[in-house]
């Protein structure tokens, strides 16, 4: 399958937190890869600054935890073409100490890195069910694995979001095996959310852009961290059997 999709570049992008970070980094990413792309954000004058004067990106103002913004930006972004690519990367890490933290700020974050990423997976699929084609690109992490201190609303979310990738693939692998969804995590990154010294949000963007645009149904369900595939789990009965098998399939790389 195709690594750089025609068919993927030749529709609309959609970018949740293109803002700044990394969705600035990917809405730029794809647009200079050929693809027009919905950057959506909740401020005007941060998206303008992601668009930068460039005919391929258009802001989109919208809440990813307000269903009817957010509804109303994919109606916008179907004013530019048909949608073929979802990258779901808006989220909140407020760094709250649970002592802090109250059920309300709690859910808020809840709402928009689990809430948001349904909400806009649920939108792209009534596009992309129409042709039977698309990407969804979800950016992940591994902090549910291993929350770090003051990080429990973020960690619980980003976890759960994790697991509605593996619950869309189960309800569309069979139906709708051309939509493609997998999982990216792109490593700590010198951001707002991340550390000072990570790495750079453009450098990380080429490898996700490079995931989102790369189309095979073989992918449905991965999980990529960085530039490298995550093999699946397995028990220690299946690794027996593999190595007895001399069964190893490389994993794939984006660069």
């Amino acid at each position: 399958m195709a690594r750089d999709d025609d068919r993927v570049k030749s529709g609309v992008a959609l970018v949740t937190g293109a803002g700044r970070g990394l969705g600035r980094a990917l809405a730029r990413a794809l647009a200079s890869r050929g693809m027009r792309v919905a950057a959506v954000g909740r401020d005007a004058q941060s998206l303008a600054e992601t668009a930068n004067g460039s005919g391929r990106i258009t802001p989109v103002i919208a809440n990813v935890s307000d269903f009817d913004s957010l509804r109303h930006a994919f109606e916008e972004a179907d004013a530019l073409g048909p949608l073929t690519l979802l990258i779901n990367n808006a989220a909140l890490y407020p760094r709250c100490d649970i002592f802090d933290e109250t059920p309300e700020s709690f859910m808020q974050t809840v709402n928009v890195n689990l809430g948001g990423t349904f909400a806009a997976t649920r939108l792209a699929l009534d596009r992309m069910a129409e042709t039977g084609f698309g990407r969804i690109l979800n950016v992940a992490t591994f902090a549910d694995l291993h929350p770090l201190p003051a990080s429990a609303a973020y960690s619980v979310s980003k976890g759960a979001a994790r697991i509605l990738t593996r619950a869309v693939v189960a309800d569309l692998a069979d139906r709708f095996p051309d939509i493609v969804i997998s999982d990216w995590m792109p490593g700590m990154l010198a951001t707002r959310m991340g550390i000072p010294d990570g790495l750079a949000p453009d450098q990380s963007a080429k490898w996700g852009v490079e995931l989102a645009l790369w189309h095979d149904p073989d992918l449905s369900g991965t999980s990529f961290e960085q530039a490298i595939e995550i093999p699946p789990p397995r028990g220690l009965k299946g690794r027996i059997k593999d190595r007895l098998l001399g069964r190893r399939r490389p994993l794939r790389r984006l660069d």
